[in-house]
């Protein structure tokens, strides 16, 4: 028997014998299509008119507006909001409508509102205070709309009926396509202790006496009508956050004479509400691009603390083209901005704080805001407003079309952890990220909460990232990126991981689902990120994701056209990763089985005799052929007794050299190593295999094995690697980049896992 030292061609034994392979077992019954690579038909809604399968709007898309007309009064002294509306609505759709539906969002806080009943409560060994007594010796507070009147243009009464958060208007006459019909609603509500008490806007009482107010879906609002469910009237319950039409808004907003505000739109009335020492510094900053300049100041701020005016002034704004809008209010604010480039445009970054968010707010709030900015255009479009406002607020993290409030505050005596700093920047981040999902890209947030939740946790990862770039004196000794909380695949691993009982798809309505953060936000923007660095790369990725931007922006997309532009934009099919990370709660577990060395021999192997007999044939009939040898395999300690030792023999090249032209054989190489490996997927998801070979010279190397390996055997798969040096070691996943829950099997040799005892006794030796 002839053993070689080991070439490339011994590729030739296995494309010879792949027969084998190929053999299926006689079937015995039928199966349905589970693969792991099947499309997602059977998941996708049909592509129409409205919606094409590329995943861009439809030849016949459309959407409706609503455009309105307010007038607000905030009471100070008794925390109570006036409003005065009128609704333009215009039916752009093909179909006639009967009836409006308006969101009354405020009603979640109505003296009969159902929506505490609906959680399961149970004695807690401790709580705080404001809870506690909220919960079991309140008699409950009434922060629900109080509407007075709903009439047409001419005052003339409307039929409506209210069904907790929303409100059906009936029609004089049914609109047709192209119709447009205003009407007007009178209302008021009390504002609530945002702070104690709950909820998406309200105010923060101070020790001083005074308040600082962040009030948003406080006017009756009009629910979307589209293409995929017609009216979306599914009730808000607190959680599931909001699908908005997009207008125009004309709204004065009037307040104590002594407030400094800042809302959605344009400010129309500048020169009526600023001083001209306002004024001057306003058109500073509008040329500041490397600082903050200040419009009010904190020793202006803190004197204006001290006072209370009785007399009340109306601050004006006009926004086109937005689906919301928010504002803030206070005596107590600090007012600082800067300019930032984006695109052909000067965009304002703008904070409002009190002295109790300083030092903390006034070093990183607006340059957090303008750092957003930059990085959210350019991974999806320039940003189309002219401002972005970032407002401090003690407990909140919440978004509205130019303006959010996010929360971050120092201790008394001005400092404050690291915890807290880049939790502050993290939320800026965050809230003034959603101006682009879903403030801009429209998805429906009470059905799809990671449409906006999660694409925007994966933006910010990107957007954190360069803000530590962009600002390394905010990064801590030691830190050489920075520290973002969600993105980075191993993050993920304790949830993928954990209790099954406990764990929804991705794609569950946000109302129904179980660790909710972990689900609307981590999991979609770990899966983004991996797709982006591991699955796609980023060039693919990123053009493709700027497509979808793109195509949606001021749009309502639902998560179909999402996956569809991804993948039409790119060129890959997708959906086993749509599948698996979005539609299943299966987990990453991908290992190594088994790893064999091999060599190679002019003498066929026991197996290959039986299986030329099988079918019927003769050795002698054989083409020149190598076959391989286990290294552990009885045939090879047989030859080795006889002497064939492997560095007397000669090489494989040469044994084959007349297989090959002159040209041919210079290309040809001459590994000395051949390994079988066999690779195990414990886990449900298909993912890339990704593997780091070290070589005996300390030298590595790293192969990406594509998703579709897994194709036709969802448990193991084998891959043989000829090497030109000897492989000591082979490590799946060497940089934690596909959320592996068990790492324990991704090594060869399989690496000895400390016990917790042991760990324990190495940690107090030290």
């Amino acid at each position: 028997m002839k053993l070689f030292k080991l070439s490339l061609l011994a590729f030739v034994f296995v494309s010879a014998l792949s027969f084998a392979q190929e053999e299926q077992p006689e079937a015995k019954k039928g199966h349905t299509n589970t693969n792991k690579f099947k499309q997602l038909y059977d998941e996708f809604a049909t592509p129409n008119m409205y919606r094409a399968g590329s995943g861009a709007p439809g030849v016949a898309y459309y959407q409706q507006q609503a455009d309105y007309k307010m007038d607000i009064e905030l009471d100070d002294e008794h925390k109570k909001i006036y409003g005065y509306e009128t609704i333009t609505y215009t039916n752009n759709s093909p179909d006639e409508l009967k009836y409006l539906w308006v969101q009354l969002d405020q009603n979640m806080r109505a003296k009969d509102s159902k929506s505490p009943l609906i959680e399961i409560s149970s004695g807690k060994a401790a709580q705080r205070t404001s809870a506690f007594v909220n919960n079991y010796m309140s008699s409950g507070f009434d922060g629900g709309f109080k509407i007075e009147e709903v009439s047409d243009r001419k005052g003339k009464p409307l039929m409506y009926i209210v069904n907790r958060t929303m409100m059906r208007v009936e029609l004089p006459k049914p609109m047709e396509t192209g119709d447009k019909f205003s009407f007007n609603i009178k209302w008021w509500y009390n504002i609530n202790d945002h702070v104690n008490d709950g909820g998406r806007s309200g105010y923060e009482q101070f020790e001083d006496g005074n308040r600082t107010y962040v009030i948003a879906q406080f006017y009756p609002r009009m629910a979307v009508y589209n293409d995929v469910e017609g009216w979306q009237n599914s009730q808000f319950w607190g959680r599931d956050e909001f699908a908005l039409p997009f207008g125009n808004f004309e709204v004065n907003i009037t307040v104590p004479a002594d407030h400094i505000l800042d809302a959605t739109g344009k400010l129309t009335n500048r020169k009526e509400v600023f001083s001209e020492t306002m004024i001057k510094r306003y058109n500073n900053a509008k040329k500041s691009f490397d600082k903050p300049v200040m419009i009010v100041t904190q020793e202006e701020a803190e004197a204006a603390e001290k006072g209370r005016s009785n007399q009340k002034k109306t601050w004006k704004f006009y926004a086109e083209n937005v689906r919301d809008y928010g504002f803030a209010t206070s005596r107590k604010y600090i007012w600082d901005m800067m300019a930032v480039k984006v695109g052909q445009s000067n965009v304002m970054a703008v904070s409002l704080y009190a002295k109790e968010g300083n030092p903390l707010w006034e070093q990183w709030s607006t340059r957090a805001v303008a750092s957003t900015l930059e990085s959210y255009s350019r991974m999806t479009f320039d940003y189309p407003y002219h401002k972005a406002i970032s407002v401090h607020a003690r407990r909140q993290g919440m978004e509205y079309p130019m303006i959010c409030w996010n929360y971050g505050r120092p201790q008394k005596d001005g400092t404050y952890s690291d915890r807290t700093k880049f939790g502050m920047i993290s939320v800026i981040i965050h809230e003034v990220g959603h101006n682009y999902f879903p403030m801009i890209v429209n998805s429906d947030e009470r059905q799809w909460t990671w449409m906006d939740e999660g694409l925007n946790t994966f933006v910010q990862y990107v957007a954190e990232q360069d803000f530590g770039r962009k600002h390394p004196d905010a990064l801590s000794p030691g830190q050489n990126n920075y520290p973002s909380r969600r993105g980075p695949a191993k993050n993920i691993v304790p949830y993928m991981g954990g209790d099954q009982n406990y764990i929804a798809p991705i794609m569950t309505k946000g109302l129904n689902t179980y660790q909710f953060g972990n689900n609307a936000y981590g999991k979609p923007a770990t899966a983004l990120n991996i797709l982006r660095e591991t699955v796609m790369g980023r060039q693919l990725f990123d053009y493709a994701f700027r497509e979808y931007s793109n195509r949606w922006m001021f749009k309502h997309p639902t998560p179909e056209d999402f996956f569809r532009t991804m993948e039409d934009a790119s060129a890959m099919d997708l959906d086993w990763f749509w599948r698996g990370w979005f539609y299943t709660t299966d987990w990453v577990d991908i290992g190594i089985k088994k790893v064999r060395k091999y060599y190679v021999s002019s003498e066929p192997t026991a197996e290959v005799k039986e299986r030329v007999k099988k079918y019927g044939m003769k050795l002698k009939d054989l083409p020149q052929m190598v076959y391989l040898i286990p290294e552990e395999s009885e045939m090879f300690k047989d030859s080795m007794k006889e002497g064939d030792l492997l560095e007397n023999a000669p090489t494989l090249k040469a044994y084959l050299m007349d297989n090959f032209t002159k040209e041919e054989r210079k290309h040809i190489k001459e590994p000395k190593y051949f390994y079988s490996i066999t690779f195990e997927k414990p886990g449900g998801l298909v993912m890339p295999i990704i593997v780091s070979y070290t070589y005996a010279d300390g030298t590595k190397t790293k192969q990406s094995y594509p998703a579709q390996i897994w194709r036709l055997n969802d448990k193991e798969v084998n891959r043989i690697v000829a090497s030109e040096k000897e492989i000591v070691s082979i490590t799946v996943d060497p940089d934690l980049e596909t959320a592996d829950v068990d790492t324990s099997n991704n090594s060869w040799p399989r690496k000895t896992k400390e016990s917790d005892f042991d760990a324990f006794k190495n940690k107090v030796k030290q």
